[in-house]
């Protein structure tokens, strides 16, 4: 109930939001017959500081450094850090710092990923990433990137900040409260455990299996060959490397045409059903073992996630996935401030829900700094540079914080992280947003819908 209460907040608050972009936008003509084009904010001008050693460089790295440790634990990458420090401290122009953002969070999955192939599973005996859940979100999130950079040459500069306030808004605030939630149950199942202790030395052995917290349980340790045996399936792996060459080949090849012209529109129709297909394969496979075990009475999950795999929750991931990646493109984000609060709302458990996001966007990332490496979109050595300060945030961030949650045996702690990143990403860009569009206003600059295929 409380999932269909937060859509349908969603839904009202961004039909709202578009609806007054039209009323907006009738209030604005033509001059001359010419489009208006969008200020400086989507102007091609660069501006690349140099990479010296500065004052602004070490606040910088500090802020970089802190946003992909927190982030890449909470599985939301921290685009919505980034670009504001990239613009307001370092001084790049807004392109540039949407596409360096995109290559600190590809540094921060690649660390991610790495960090938790060599990393148990809390309580089963299955990788902690999960890929089914990766190929079924994977597509959906590349193709929403791909829309989320197209509307971000029509939409209005207004609405988009106003949009990305909403949402982060909302999934900040719905993520702290599952928090609470999960904190308090952990809260008595320590107890519980404590007392009971006290009188069995057996009880850890009745404790119900499909619990969320079953890290409290004790576990037979596994080597480093045998835990990456375990976490790497090769066949799963190579699909998700293919569909990611695939979209990057379709996508190359489009940013080379004119815009709006019949190729351009037949390799955007390929990118659709390249997406879908994959999308359709997986659905119908968790459609059909969910329909199998419940026939059977079998409640076991089928991946990590808890819900039945209903064509309506289906349909559901789809829209959530594509979401998530629009926000990617429209912010230069990676799609986690969407992926994984969605992981934690279907049922997956904190740990999985951050190594899995993590997992996704190095494939939506790596194919963002492909296409913005071949336009000449950021300079190579601050690229390396922030990539590498991602590589090791992310590393020593899931490091410490696995540590902690070790000793105090709370799973919780990743959704805490998780509303705190996105809360600040929201202040964030809400003020950088509100800021531009007040300055927009100032310049009775063209404040409604451009034109697409005039301002590619």
């Amino acid at each position: 109930m409380a999932t269909k209460g937060f859509v349908l907040y969603l839904l009202a608050a961004f039909s709202a939001a578009v609806l007054s972009a039209f009323i907006i936008s009738g209030h604005y003509t033509y001059k001359n017959n010419h489009l208006i084009s969008r200020p400086s904010l989507n102007s091609d001008e660069k501006t690349w500081p140099e990479l010296a050693f500065s004052w602004r460089i070490m606040l910088g790295t500090l802020i970089g450094f802190l946003g992909s440790a927190f982030g890449t634990v909470g599985g939301v990458g921290g685009g919505g850090i980034f670009v504001p420090m990239l613009t307001l401290v370092i001084g790049f122009d807004t392109k540039s710092a949407a596409a360096l953002s995109k290559c600190m969070i590809m540094g921060a999955s690649a660390s991610s990923f790495w960090y938790n192939i060599r990393v148990q599973h809390p309580y089963r005996q299955v990788p902690i990433l999960d890929y089914d859940l990766t190929l079924l979100f994977q597509p959906m999130l590349m193709l929403g990137i791909t829309l989320g950079v197209a509307l971000s040459v029509v939409f209005p500069y207004w609405l988009i900040t106003l949009l990305i306030i909403i949402l982060f808004l909302g999934t900040s605030s719905r993520s702290f409260f599952r928090g609470i939630g999960m904190w308090k149950e952990e809260s008595l199942l320590k107890k519980e455990t404590v007392k009971t202790q006290e009188t069995s030395a057996s009880f850890t052995e009745k404790l119900p299996i499909d619990t969320t917290y079953e890290p409290l349980l004790p576990r037979d340790e596994k080597t480093l060959l045998e835990i990456l045996t375990l976490n790497l399936r090769w066949k799963k792996l190579m699909l998700l490397v293919a569909v990611w060459a695939t979209f990057l080949v379709l996508q190359v090849i489009k940013n080379d045409l004119v815009a709006c012209s019949t190729w351009y529109w037949a390799l955007t129709v390929a990118q659709f059903l390249s997406t879908l297909s994959v999308f359709g394969f997986e659905s119908i496979k968790l459609y059909k073992e969910s329909k199998k075990r419940k026939r059977l009475g079998n409640t076991e999950s089928i991946c990590e996630a808890t819900i039945e795999w209903t064509l309506p929750n289906l349909m559901f991931c789809a829209l959530c996935g594509v979401l998530g990646g629009t926000v990617g493109g429209l912010l230069g984000s990676g799609g986690g401030f969407i992926l994984s609060p969605l992981l934690l709302e279907i049922g997956v458990i904190p740990q999985v829900a951050s190594a899995t996001a993590m997992f996704v966007m190095m494939f939506s990332s790596s194919l963002s700094v492909v296409e913005f490496y071949l336009l000449n979109r950021f300079p190579v050595p601050y690229a390396l540079y922030l990539i590498t300060v991602a590589l090791l945030a992310g590393f020593w961030g899931q490091f410490f914080v696995r540590k902690v949650m070790a000793i105090l045996k709370r799973a919780s702690i990743i959704v805490f992280i998780i509303s705190g990143v996105i809360f600040a990403s929201a202040l964030t860009m809400g003020i950088i947003g509100i800021e531009q569009s007040i300055m927009m206003i100032h310049n009775h600059e063209f404040m409604g819908f451009l034109d697409f295929c005039s301002n590619q």
